[in-house]
């Protein structure tokens, strides 16, 4: 079996009496874009500074490519790392700034350039060889750090929130920019992040943690269908407690005297087997442009959330809908359980 790209093994930190992380395993595929995923204090970006080299752990291994790097400094792994504030120099031109890490190496004048240009191409930065950091827009610095972090041709390449100064429409466009380039590049891509739409998006695979345990690893797919514990589920998306099950607020189809107004699907299959019904009352509409949010406060005592795009509705429409009486649907197989907090899985490679 090859070597992962990334292997760790009962790694851990602790700074003074916090245990920033607690006894993590994970196995980081070669070519993969891997994202852990968690709110602030769950351990990832230490583990990412562990990997790098910046924090030594307390106990545990950390092998890249097969080889123990553990007790290495950072300039002899493998590695590089794009931070959030990209640490551009500022009194150097973008050529420069790519080259910059070349030249430390002394690599011969010539080929730095050529290799450096070959980076630029690459997040497609053509013809901005020349101007100062701030000459540019935020997305083209993000792209010119990350020039300066695959010129030296890394193993790994290690992000820690890199698109978190980014407006909403940027990050969004930086998000299928990142990926493409990942895909041309063929590295390995380790990725941190607090936002769950953005792993779920970029991610081949992704690590959720939480009080510095890893609570699930998984494709976005298995860790928003099916999550491992209640913190996943609570976590990655919105997740809605119906007695001793959990339904995702898209999965839910309500129904007003009117017809369906909620879910995916309209109201197609609802008197099936394995369907599913409540009955409540409208407390809230949240018009969103796309979707809209109902609240709605069930018999039983439960409070749900539906998700209702919005095809043929206008605002209007839906918020008449508020302190309606309504009947809830879903269907048997987009319930699922989760426990408490539950063992972290096995690495999976």
């Amino acid at each position: 079996m090859p070597a992962s790209a990334v292997r760790i093994r009962d790694l851990r930190k602790t700074f003074g009496s916090v245990e920033a992380v607690a006894g993590v395993d994970l196995d980081i595929g070669d070519g993969e874009f891997f994202s852990m995923l968690g709110p602030s204090g769950s351990g990832k970006t230490t583990v990412l500074r562990l990997i790098a080299g910046f924090e030594r752990p307390t106990g545990g291994t950390i092998e890249l490519g097969g080889r123990d790097v553990t007790g290495l400094a950072p300039f002899d792994r493998d590695v590089n790392t794009v931070f959030q504030d990209y640490a551009l120099f500022p009194h150097l031109d973008v050529l420069r700034n790519v080259e910059y890490g070349l030249k430390v190496r002394r690599v011969p004048k010539g080929k730095r350039r050529e290799r450096a240009l070959a980076a630029l191409h690459s997040v497609r930065l053509d013809g901005m060889e020349a101007r100062r950091p701030g000459e540019l827009s935020g997305g083209q610095r993000q792209r010119v750090a990350l020039a300066r972090a695959l010129v030296n041709e890394p193993k790994v390449l290690l992000l820690d929130e890199p698109l978190g100064a980014l407006d909403l429409k940027l990050r969004e466009e930086m998000q299928v920019e990142l990926k493409s380039i990942q895909r041309r590049a063929g590295i390995t891509f380790v990725f941190v992040t607090h936002d769950q739409e953005e792993a779920l998006t970029l991610s081949d695979r992704v690590a959720v943690l939480d009080r510095g345990r890893i609570q699930q690893v998984g494709t976005p797919a298995e860790v928003y269908e099916r999550p491992a514990t209640e913190f996943v589920a609570g976590f990655v998306g919105t997740s809605n407690r119906i007695g001793d099950v959990c339904v995702r607020p898209e999965k839910i189809h309500v129904h007003t005297e009117g017809g369906p107004q909620g879910g995916q699907g309209g109201g197609e299959g609802l008197t099936g087997t394995g369907d599913r019904e409540a009955l409540g009352t409208v407390a809230e509409v949240v018009y969103a442009g796309a979707v809209t949010r109902f609240v709605i406060d069930l018999e039983s005592g439960d409070r749900v959330v539906a998700l209702q795009q919005n095809l043929r509705t206008s605002s209007m429409d839906v918020l008449g809908h508020r302190g309606a009486r309504v009947r809830i649907s879903w269907h048997e197989t987009h319930e699922f359980h989760v426990s408490g907090t539950g063992p972290a899985p096995a690495p999976a490679s």
